[in-house]
């Protein structure tokens, strides 16, 4: 089945980006889901591309960056709205904006549909077709459109930076004068995206570094990076045909656990990656385990904003417990957001380049397509994604 996103007769694909402003949570949302070289790409192919006006501001690039290379900036996004063929997002959108799309228009962006239900119904409501970035397959084809690992791969790099700031030390061995410094020892719990950037980057900055992950099949990477990995006997582990690790069983949790209690203990700096596809991210540190770690120490918590691997963590914050600087700030990426949105207006791009026809000038919505099959979640009236679908009727 090949269907088109219907458009008024003779024109081109419109896209609009808008100035998201505070995120859901709160957050400034810095980020841009366009760069003018993804502009400047998609007006060559033909595209129509509307920018709210300040939309890549606080990303390094001012409404001129966009007009130079064929963009157009728009100040009342209202009307813009109503003739959009697709609406490109960094977050979820608000109501106030998805309310004036047309029926069929594309919402691409990070929808967060496992916890969002109400939002998806509502989108399917309106008939439109949403495509939510998170659910991007994990294939050697759908690498180039795979947002979630390239902010992750920014957030990697970010956690070390933020840990160090916040650590009362150096990183690196320092030998002086009046005597030598002992490198830090960091300790990575995780080894995907994010853990294995994290690992990289602390053995550049000339920590000594160690990591674990629940799939034994990583230590090759961990020890390719210079990390030595910590390893555990949990029985059957392994990892989802995409790459996640599968969730353990509360005996297996408690053994890791346990095994790992010395060497958060001995560490400088613990960062903990671990986050599960579609559900709540485990509890990996108590406050027990915490208060093992000598004082001025620091932990950063991935997952602090969707429900925290450290007890004790707080979403969006700093915060002190049991003497240790405990990290949970999120949004890591937007530290970098020139970058971040370096890499996602790439990652968006390459999606509708995909997809993109240059005979219609449209966008051929394939939904036999292994990529749209996966992160198409709203389609025609309905939640199309079977996941969802069935995680909404176990809820």
């Amino acid at each position: 089945m090949s269907l088109s996103i219907p458009p008024p007769e003779e024109h081109t694909l419109k896209i609009l980006i808008i100035n998201e402003g505070h995120d859901q949570r709160g957050y400034r949302e810095k980020r841009c889901a366009v760069s003018p070289s993804t502009v400047k790409r998609m007006v060559q192919r033909g595209i129509t591309v509307n920018i709210q006006q300040g939309a890549g501001q606080l990303s390094g690039y001012a409404d001129t960056a966009f007009t130079e290379v064929g963009g157009h900036i728009v100040e009342d996004i209202a009307p813009v709205l109503q003739e959009t063929d697709a609406l490109l997002c960094v977050n979820r959108p608000d109501e106030a904006v998805y309310s004036l799309l047309k029926p069929a228009a594309l919402v691409i962006g990070h929808i967060d549909p496992f916890f969002q239900q109400p939002l998806v119904e509502a989108l399917a409501e309106r008939k439109l077709t949403t495509l939510s970035v998170e659910m991007i397959p994990r294939s050697s084809r759908a690498q180039k459109m795979d947002a979630l690992s390239s902010q992750a791969s920014l957030a990697g790099y970010v956690m070390v930076m933020q840990a160090a700031t916040h650590l009362p030390g150096i990183l690196p061995m320092m030998m002086t004068p009046s005597g030598t410094i002992k490198p830090a020892k960091v300790y990575i719990i995780g080894a995907g995206v994010a853990g294995l950037q994290a690992i990289a980057t602390a053995k550049r900055l000339g920590a000594s570094v160690l990591a674990y992950d629940t799939r034994p099949v990583v230590a090759e990477q961990v020890e390719s990076l210079g990390g030595k990995f910590l390893s555990i006997d949990l029985g059957e582990t392994g990892q989802t045909k995409d790459g996640y690790a599968k969730e353990l069983t509360d005996e297996q949790k408690q053994k890791q656990q346990d095994a790992q209690r010395d060497a958060i203990a001995d560490a400088d700096i613990v960062i903990t990656t671990a986050q599960l596809f579609g559900r709540r991210p485990p509890q990996l540190i108590s406050k027990d385990t915490l208060a093992l770690m000598r004082p001025g120490s620091v932990v950063v918590d991935m997952a602090a904003l969707s429900g925290g691997n450290v007890e004790g963590s707080e979403p969006g914050k700093v915060v002190t417990v049991n003497g240790v600087t405990v990290i949970g700030t999120g949004n890591w990426s937007q530290a970098v957001a020139k970058d971040a949105t370096d890499m996602y207006a790439n990652n968006l791009y390459n999606l509708l380049d995909e997809f993109f026809s240059d005979e219609t000038k449209q966008f051929n919505l394939n939904l036999e397509d292994e990529i749209l099959a996966g992160c198409v979640i709203t389609h025609n009236g309905s939640v199309t994604n079977d996941m969802l679908v069935n995680a909404y009727q176990g809820a």
